[in-house]
């Protein structure tokens, strides 16, 4: 078409095995100056290369906070479970001292007991853990294309689990361990001195008028402060997880929301190779169901202000961009000025500017330019290191004619198609897109990928719950069961027994609850700054329903805990509970 043999106006370079990128790019600069050629760029540059960083990143933060988390609530129900193992074995304890054996052989006696858990453990997390890897290579297969996707679980995460885990464990069970070797095997032998109660807190802040069923649940809890602040933080945790995993869907929501609607308000944005005269924009006009048309010019650059450089694009959008806009994370559209440019917030502060400041932009399109802008003001974006100024401003700083690379159309509701397939027709249009269809395509994926991961982190919240709530009950019930058979035999009835033992559960996940929700706010904070890149952040934003369906899940959890430990009371063996004194 151009009457040219073997002309490109862009390479892509793959480098040896040990090649040096920055050597290659100063030489390629070097070599194609004298034809025209534009600075070189590496992959970190590349917007592919960018996505899956980022993604890679997201993995990671995940990676680090969930298991944090997790292998925190271990350590804390294997301390509860070995303290009450160590506490019903204190007269097996104390004779196999009297009879000679050192505190070493108790000590390691337990820890293998710990070890077998953590064998079991890490055989079943080697195993699920392999099933969602495999299940999350699934969902990359249809974002990125790569020659081959292939699972591999690397031996050396395998021995850091394994390390871990050992390590979380043995951490959280050496103070149960380390108390049962203390022992004299004198006081060993004899029963535990029993608990001293004494009034309530809330009764000595003047809350005198307290059911005798509510007071012996608030003492029973002052005199075990550790313990009943561990189950409340366990619960909290889980009601947190279930907020972290659902924030994802009120984030993209919002995203899609601010991004297809307050953003993009055009049916269809239809783009050129080059920069093209504006009047392009009145043939499409002219296109049977097309009702408005807006223009715009995207111009790469390189932004240089003091040593600081950086390569980007300014966008130059209509004088008062009605189908195109500039919107801020808080919804609040900008205008762009007659002459200066808009900068978003990350890219301002990577380049150390501030409004006012002048810009040198170093232009990267057509002739060589350099121009000096004037920052007019900054806006706070979701997405990327961007730039903007007015199309007419754009053009007349870079001393040429009205030009536009970019349309964005208005159409009439069934006139969509056509308008796709006329544009197809126009020589200089290399793309353009359907805002629905788009949109379409966009919420089918991330609708099932989103509820994918929001189900897998509320059973692993539901587990933690089950496993804090009833582990503290069953083993309440166990350490208290003269005591239950004690009030059964005084008369008081089955309900009223289940009230002591159930109405801490129900108090330790009311207080749980709100703390939860606290700190479900807090880690989507900590997890939102973790992930912020140049690229993109996710907006701070959990809808109520988030908070309901994780206050739900645990609730539900703790009533079915609840539940069971219910009819062990109801089953109890009130006979041979009072023979026993533990």
């Amino acid at each position: 078409a151009y009457d040219m043999e073997g002309a490109f106006n862009r390479v892509a370079v793959k480098l040896a095995p040990g090649g040096d990128e920055r050597a290659v790019i100063d030489a390629l600069e070097r070599r194609l100056a004298r034809y025209g050629g534009r600075s070189a760029h590496g992959r970190e540059d590349q917007t592919s290369h960018a996505m899956l960083d980022n993604e890679i990143k997201e993995q990671r933060v995940l990676a680090t906070m969930l298991p944090a988390i997790s292998l925190g609530l271990a350590a804390f129900l294997l301390n509860v479970v070995i303290s009450r193992l160590v506490s019903t074995q204190r007269e097996q304890i104390a004779a196999l001292k009297a009879l000679g054996y050192p505190n070493a052989s108790i000590a390691a006696h337990y820890l293998k007991l710990v070890l077998a858990i953590v064998a079991l453990g890490l055989v079943l997390g080697l195993l699920v853990g392999r099933s969602l890897g495999l299940m999350m290579l699934g969902l990359y297969v249809e974002f990125f294309r790569f020659p081959v996707f292939d699972y591999q679980m690397a031996p050396g995460l395998v021995l850091i689990s394994l390390g871990l885990t050992v390590l979380t464990a043995v951490a959280g069970t050496m103070n149960a361990i380390a108390a049962t070797v203390r022992l004299a095997p004198a006081e060993a032998m004899r029963p535990p001195a029993p608990g001293r109660f004494r009034p309530t807190l809330a009764e000595r802040l003047g809350f005198t008028r307290l059911s005798t069923v509510l007071r012996m649940i608030l003492r029973n809890m002052e005199r075990r402060p550790w313990r009943s602040s561990l189950a409340v933080v366990g619960v909290a945790a889980s009601v947190a997880i279930v907020i972290m995993g659902n924030f994802f869907r009120d984030a993209i929501e919002n995203i899609v929301d601010s991004q297809f609607n307050l953003v993009m308000r055009n049916d269809i944005a239809v783009w050129t190779l080059e920069p093209v005269p504006d009047r392009a924009r009145d043939e499409l006009l002219r296109l049977p169901g097309v009702l408005a048309a807006e223009s715009s010019r995207f111009v790469p650059v390189t932004f240089v202000h003091g040593h600081r450089r950086e390569r980007s694009q300014i966008r130059g959008y209509a004088e008062r961009p009605e189908l195109y806009r500039i919107v801020d994370v808080d919804n609040r559209v900008t205008v762009p000025s007659a002459d200066g440019l808009v900068l978003t917030d990350r890219l301002a502060e990577k380049l150390g500017v501030r409004v006012g400041d002048v810009l040198q932009v170093e232009v990267l399109e057509g002739r060589t330019r350099t121009l000096q802008l004037v920052v007019d003001a900054t806006v706070r974006e979701m997405m990327g290191l961007n730039a903007y100024m007015s199309r007419p401003a754009l053009n007349r700083a870079l001393g040429e004619d009205d030009l536009s690379s970019g349309f964005s159309l208005r159409v009439a509701r069934a006139a969509e198609a056509g308008v796709l397939d006329a544009t197809r027709e126009m020589p200089r249009v290399v793309g353009a897109f359907s805002k629905a269809t788009m949109l379409r395509n966009r919420e089918e994926i991330s609708a099932r990928n989103i509820r994918i991961m929001s189900t897998v982190m509320t059973v692993f919240a539901a587990v933690i719950a089950v496993g804090v709530v009833y582990n503290n009950a069953r083993i309440a019930l166990a350490e208290r069961t003269w005591e239950l058979a004690s009030l059964r035999v005084l008369g008081f009835t089955r309900a009223e027994v289940s009230a002591v033992l159930l109405g801490e559960l129900a108090i330790t996940i009311a207080v749980a609850l709100p703390l939860g929700m606290l700190l479900g706010w807090g880690l989507v904070n900590a997890m939102v700054e973790a992930l912020k890149s140049d690229q993109f952040f996710f907006p701070v934003v959990i809808l109520p329903r988030t908070y309901a369906w994780a206050a739900i899940c645990v609730v539900v959890a703790g009533v079915a805990s609840a539940l069971v430990v219910r009819r062990r009371i109801d089953r109890l063996d009130m006979v041979a509970a009072l023979k026993t004194r533990d």
